[in-house]
């Protein structure tokens, strides 16, 4: 296989060659969560029908992941819905009655969602001791309160102190701890249980934020991220019925499973014999024009391509881009997937025969009292677990049974994708008996975990604003390739779709299926308009 670079003198371009032939743009889509198949449908939908879908995995969904449990699904990767009003995925489930049997205990308008909005949260100590309700309601408000600043700072164009290092976790570590330690009615007891409960909350956050700590989270972009209004949907069926759905129109003939690319050569004009059959007793004028594009599939098998849409995570793109692409992206383009950030937020189920929690509770709140006054908690490789930062109980019973959905984030989530299940389920159970004050807590009789850190084709969890990143990496990551539109190279060869390519909505599944949209639409925007009115966009 060989690339070629398109000259920029070229006064034949092929795109416009093609076009007066009116011949079907062959395109090919990247992955098949979300974004590829909301980019294959909208696509489809709009007449274009040399699409092909490769997908390295077995499956489809990507970072949706749903697992049938007797009468429950359990959610590995994408659980809630986050936001009702306008939100795409909202509409496409509810217009497909997959929110029927939504109860109205799962649609909660908290910030940080559980899986029920009734009952309360138990936040435990490792001394086995319940922080008092009226204790964790005073803290929560604080806490809140200071949330609430770090949105100010990227909403209303606050400068930043040097003294935060932009960074979310250490501003609000350091304005929380001033406002606790100058309190004169509080008790230095109470301080101390304070002080240790703002190391979980922010175990809370990072894992909400899917980035190792939130001291790693810019603080001047952090108010960027945009939140729809309404409440937050459980599936009960499954997440996944939305990635069936967005798939139930494309013919299997589009959609190729287990079919990773190795290389995306791209301003090329490559020919392979075995692929473009000798035109020779024809006129020269109706052959095939060598494609811009050919992606090469870790097969040896080469696909030519007019556009390429690539979706994949922030996590492959980070591991993979140097070799992924020839020839190399732009520096801009490979800073910009430098400097953001993903890190892997882990779930852990555990299946007991009966409950050991009281009636009222919706959650476990593991707070250390001994990292009171750490700066930011770091575990060596063997205290992975002390990053679990709560266990919420799924609900309701009569769909779930007595199960309990642990959270881990950032490195030590990764550690513990290296351990066993045994491993897992025994070291879960001595905590929980240990914050619990219960003894007698049995081994879960059964347990489910998810690893997007290590799983190859996905390496992580969602987006984040990385301290030193901002919106216009995000901006950068979305442009196509080639960048120069005076070039005479063929125009939107390489696009980019995927939740880390969306401003406003990364890290949500709304967020992936709009980018899958937007690029879509970049393509039908071209082809309608791009190279005069006696071209028009193809028939299917």
């Amino acid at each position: 296989m060989q690339s070629c670079e398109i000259s920029s003198d070229s006064t034949d371009d092929p795109l416009s060659r093609a076009l007066h032939r009116q011949r079907q743009p062959r395109i090919v889509v990247i992955g098949a969560g979300l974004a590829g198949l909301a980019t294959v449908r909208t696509l489809l939908e709009n007449g274009f029908a040399n699409v092909t879908v490769l997908e390295a995995a077995a499956r489809i969904g990507g970072r949706v992941q749903s697992i049938r449990h007797g009468e429950a699904t359990l959610e590995l990767g994408a659980t809630w819905i986050h936001g009702a009003n306008g939100n795409p995925i909202y509409h496409l489930a509810e217009d497909n009655g997959l929110l029927e049997h939504t109860t109205e205990e799962e649609r909660s308008v908290g910030r940080i969602s559980l899986y029920a909005k009734n009952g309360l949260a138990h936040y435990q100590t490792n001394n086995g001791k319940r922080i008092p309700k009226d204790l964790v309601e005073e803290f929560s408000d604080l806490y809140n309160e200071v949330y609430e600043l770090t949105q100010e700072f990227f909403q209303n164009g606050k400068p930043v102190g040097a003294e935060s290092q932009n960074s979310v976790g250490i501003f609000t570590r350091d304005v929380v701890r001033k406002k606790i330690t100058l309190d004169p009615y509080d008790s230095e007891s109470t301080k101390k249980l304070k002080l240790s409960m703002l190391q979980q909350y922010l175990k809370v956050e990072s894992c909400e934020s899917s980035s190792p700590s939130m001291d790693e989270v810019s603080l001047s972009e952090f108010g960027e991220w945009t939140e729809i209004p309404g409440a937050h949907h459980v599936i009960p069926v499954g997440f996944i019925k939305v990635v069936e759905i967005l798939a139930q129109d494309i013919p299997n003939r589009v959609l190729r499973l287990s079919k990773p690319v190795r290389r995306i050569h791209w301003n090329c004009s490559f020919q392979d014999a075995k692929e473009i059959p000798d035109q020779a007793d024809h006129n020269r004028d109706e052959r095939p024009s060598p494609p811009p594009v050919c992606v090469e599939c870790e097969d040896g098998e080469c696909l030519p391509a007019d556009h390429v849409i690539v979706t994949a995570s922030l996590g492959v793109m980070k591991k993979a881009h140097e070799t992924l692409f020839s020839p190399g992206l732009p520096q801009d383009k490979a800073q910009a997937i430098q400097k953001l950030g993903i890190s892997t937020t882990d779930k852990i189920f555990l299946e007991f025969a009966e409950p050991f929690w009281s009636p009222e509770c919706n959650s476990i709140q593991f707070v250390w009292e001994d990292e009171a006054q750490l700066e930011s908690p770091s575990y060596t490789k063997e205290l992975w677990y002390r990053k679990i930062c709560s266990f919420d109980v799924l609900y309701p019973p009569e769909r779930y049974g007595h199960m309990l959905s642990g959270w881990i984030c950032g490195e030590e989530a990764l550690s513990m994708e290296t351990c066993d299940d045994e491993t897992v389920a025994e070291i879960c159970t001595e905590l929980l008996r240990k914050f619990t004050g219960n003894q007698n807590i049995p081994k879960p009789r059964r347990i489910l975990r998810s690893s997007w850190g290590s799983n190859p084709y996905i390496r992580g969890s969602y987006s984040f604003t990385q301290v030193g990143s901002s919106g216009r990496d995000v901006e950068k990551l979305a442009e196509p390739m080639p960048y120069n539109k005076n070039t005479k190279a063929p125009p939107l060869q390489v696009l980019f779709a995927g939740e880390a390519t969306h401003r406003k909505y990364y890290s949500t599944t709304h967020g992936a299926l709009l980018s899958g949209q937007r690029e879509a639409n970049r393509l039908i925007e071209l082809y309608q308009y791009s190279v005069g009115a006696e071209t028009t966009k193809p028939d299917v």
